[in-house]
C-alpha cells in the first residue's frame, strides 16, 4: 500500500495543482458600493449634477488632422472638469473622431467592454472572438456596437 501511494504521489500533486489553477480567475473586484464619494465631499450634498458631465458639450469637429482624435471624458481628463462620478466604477468614456482614411488598429481592453455609438457618418468595425472567428459590420448614424471585454477589435473609415 505504501509503495502504491509513494509511486502515485506525483500524479496526485499534479491533479491537485491542475484543479487549483482551473478554479483561479483574474478580474477586477466586484463593486462594493453604489458609487465613490470624492474626498472632501459630503455624500448628502451629492445630487443629479454629480452624475452629469459636460466634457463633450463643446467639442469641435476634427477637420484639420489626418489622424483620429480622442477627447476623453472620464476621471482623469479633462483636468479642468474630471467626471468624478465614474471613479471606481470601472468605466471610461471618450469621443473618437475619424477623418476619412483612418484606422484604429487592432487592440483590446482586457478590463472592460467597449460600446461604440455613431453620431454621424459610417464606420467599418470588426472583432475577433476566442475561436478566431472574425465579426465585421458597417455602422451608420445612430448604431451602437459592443466590443466584448478582452477581444481584439478595430475600426476603419474609408
Amino acid at each position: 500500500m505504501g509503495r502504491f501511494l509513494h509511486s502515485s504521489f506525483p500524479l496526485l500533486v499534479f491533479v491537485a495543482v491542475a484543479l487549483t489553477f482551473q478554479s483561479l480567475q483574474a478580474s477586477d473586484p466586484e463593486l462594493t458600493k453604489d458609487f465613490q464619494v470624492p474626498a472632501g465631499m459630503n455624500a448628502a450634498d451629492i445630487d443629479g449634477k454629480f452624475f452629469t458631465s459636460e466634457a463633450l458639450k463643446n467639442v469641435t469637429p476634427n477637420t484639420a488632422s489626418p489622424f483620429a482624435t480622442v477627447t476623453t471624458a472620464n476621471l482623469v481628463a479633462p483636468a479642468k472638469a474630471p467626471f468624478l462620478a465614474v471613479d471606481g466604477l470601472g468605466v471610461s468614456m471618450a469621443l473618437l473622431q475619424y477623418p476619412p482614411g483612418t484606422v484604429n488598429p487592432p487592440h483590446t481592453h482586457p478590463r472592460g467592454t467597449e460600446l461604440l455609438y455613431i453620431i454621424e457618418g459610417t464606420l467599418d468595425v470588426g472583432l475577433v472572438d476566442t475561436t478566431n472567428k472574425l465579426f465585421t459590420n458597417t455602422l451608420y448614424k445612430g448604431d451602437i456596437f459592443a466590443f466584448p471585454k478582452g477581444l481584439v477589435h478595430f475600426q476603419i473609415i474609408c
